[in-house]
């Protein structure tokens, strides 16, 4: 049962709070034609099935692998290893000129004299990242063919046929499946909304195993959440405030069985001394809004919470950001886009864990209400945070929520996650996520997740000579104390965990993309997102 609209507030366990204002009808017509401005979201992605057939007339691949091997022929030497029944199909003219070596993403173009398959995909050495980089480079190359047929007037197919080969792991098919079903992903809001081309692909087995249809299912709700996440990044920040942020958790919530939300507004944030989002959102028309998700499965397996940052755009308040670079600041709620996905496909697969997601959302802007360097901020559960940065707001909205989830819902673990410092993306780069972590088994947990599902983290430490410097002159703590910017930030979201198993996950790095990768194209990635369902798919069935 999804929870009530963003202008409701929630009743507490202290008591109803205050009504929230009403919304006049040319406010509400406002927003509905900003909010029609954008492509929808969730946004379609192409389906991908199992079958034992292609169908007739269905455009088919063969795929070649990178291996060294015996020609049909009996003669040695390196040659492409292949895969599928189709590839007896091959005009031996063709391949001789071609001469393919199954480079992983090598996608030509076949012949169709004799009806014989469409395309031919290399897939290198076989390892998932292979086969990631295959099916993401495969669904760009047939959509950009798809589309010059259907700019030129003639018929686009819409369906695709790869017959796999019977020994393929799992591992690798989950790979394959977020390369089809996220490589040709894109976000465009423009007037002339034109479709993913590839509406339907077909994996052809003769007989699929269960262990294959139960990774297929996983990695539709990953590569789904994953997409999620990026439409989500991606609006554009004149769209997208806390409110519509809040009614779009909403709307997940609805639309998935079992997933609960509860939206709560500045009026319930007041009342229970939200410090720090309340002072991150005082610059902004929008007020902030705490979005709560829940799952809880009967017969759950401990509770974790998942804190995401849910900044929707990010000035820097009067310590204002540089106009370089600042228009990225629309995916500065990357995190909380990450946890709100990952929430619909925890409770889209059913898995048997009692899940919160947790996402502060505010506006960083500048006026005359903004919070400013040398104020003291006291945050939700009491502790005071003396202001050094304004720039350093995530930090302050996740503190809020990071105590919330201690004290209302004393969970098993606590995992947040945030574009939090441009430290990160100096010392790791753009696609490797710094991982802190309280306990080694929580940060192995969480390497391993990711490292199963694609995305890479890096562990961090947290020095203990710098957790002095957390300690504030003017509050109890120092939001933005002196040395290494990403350490000296976890260890001041620690001072909220109450010694509870705890994980901060900095994506300031891959959360953005500036060219095209494997399953990644420019712009938001929806990096964390796969982590966050993997971690909590491994403790529902004990694989940590």
């Amino acid at each position: 049962m999804a929870g009530s609209q963003a202008s409701t507030t929630e009743a507490s366990e202290a008591g109803a709070s205050k009504p929230a204002k009403a919304t006049s009808a040319t406010s509400s017509g406002s927003r509905a034609r900003r909010d029609g401005m954008l492509p929808p979201v969730p946004g379609s992605l192409p389906d991908v099935r199992l079958a034992t057939a292609a169908g007739r007339g269905v455009p088919r691949v063969v795929l070649a692998g990178s291996t060294a091997q015996q020609t049909s022929t009996g003669s040695a030497g390196e040659q492409p290893a292949w895969y599928g029944p189709e590839a007896a199909a091959l005009p031996a003219d063709w391949l001789a000129e071609l001469r393919p070596r199954g480079k992983a993403g090598e996608l030509h173009r076949m012949p169709l004299a004799g009806g014989g398959p469409n395309w031919l995909l290399g897939v290198g050495a076989g390892t998932p990242e292979d086969w990631r980089s295959a099916a993401a480079a495969l669904i760009r190359g047939v959509d950009a063919d798809a589309e010059r047929e259907r700019d030129a007037g003639r018929r686009v197919a819409r369906v695709l046929a790869i017959a796999l080969p019977a020994e393929l792991d799992t591992a690798a098919l989950t790979a394959f499946v977020h390369g089809l079903r996220l490589g040709g992903y894109r976000y465009l809001v423009s007037g002339d909304r034109k479709d993913q081309p590839t509406r339907e692909i077909r994996l052809v087995a003769s007989e699929p195993s269960a262990q294959w249809q139960g990774a297929l299912a996983e990695a539709i709700a990953q590569s789904s959440a994953t997409a999620l996440a990026r439409d989500l990044a991606n609006s554009p920040s004149n769209v997208k405030n806390p409110d519509w942020m809040a009614r779009l958790a909403s709307k997940v919530a609805e639309g998935t069985p079992g997933l609960r939300a509860e939206i709560r507004d500045e009026h319930w944030l007041t009342e229970h001394r939200f410090g720090g989002m309340l002072a991150v959102g005082g610059g902004s028309a929008s007020p902030p809004r705490l979005i709560e998700l829940s799952w809880r499965p009967r017969g759950a397996r401990g509770h974790l919470v998942l804190v995401g940052k849910g900044i929707t755009f990010d000035t820097g308040g009067i310590s204002v950001k540089p106009a370089d670079g600042m228009h990225l600041m629309r995916t500065d709620m990357a995190g909380g886009a990450a946890v709100v996905a990952a929430l619909r496909a925890i409770a889209e697969l059913r898995l048997p864990v009692r899940v919160t997601g947790l996402v502060p959302c505010a506006e960083n802007l500048i006026s005359g209400g903004a919070y400013r360097p040398g104020d003291v901020v006291r945050q939700y559960g009491g502790t005071t945070t003396e202001i050094t940065n304004t720039d350093a707001e995530g930090r302050l909205v996740l503190a809020d929520a990071l105590a919330y989830a201690v004290r209302r819902h004393k969970p098993d673990a606590l995992i947040d996650v945030a574009t939090l410092t441009g430290a990160m993306k100096v010392s790791l780069g753009l696609r490797t996520g710094g991982l802190f972590s309280n306990t080694d088994e929580l940060a192995e947990e969480l390497t391993r997740a990711g490292a199963s599902v694609g995305e890479s983290w890096w562990r961090m430490p947290l020095l203990a000579d710098s957790a002095e410097a957390v300690r504030g002159e003017l509050g109890d703590v120092r939001q933005c104390p002196p040395g290494p910017g990403g350490i000296t930030a976890a260890l001041f979201l620690r001072e909220f965990t109450d010694g509870l198993p705890w994980a901060h996950l900095d994506i300031a790095g891959p959360a953005r993309a500036e060219k095209t990768y494997a399953d990644v194209v420019a712009g938001a990635t929806g990096f964390a997102a796969r982590t966050l369902i993997e971690f909590v798919s491994r403790r529902s069935d004990g694989r940590r």
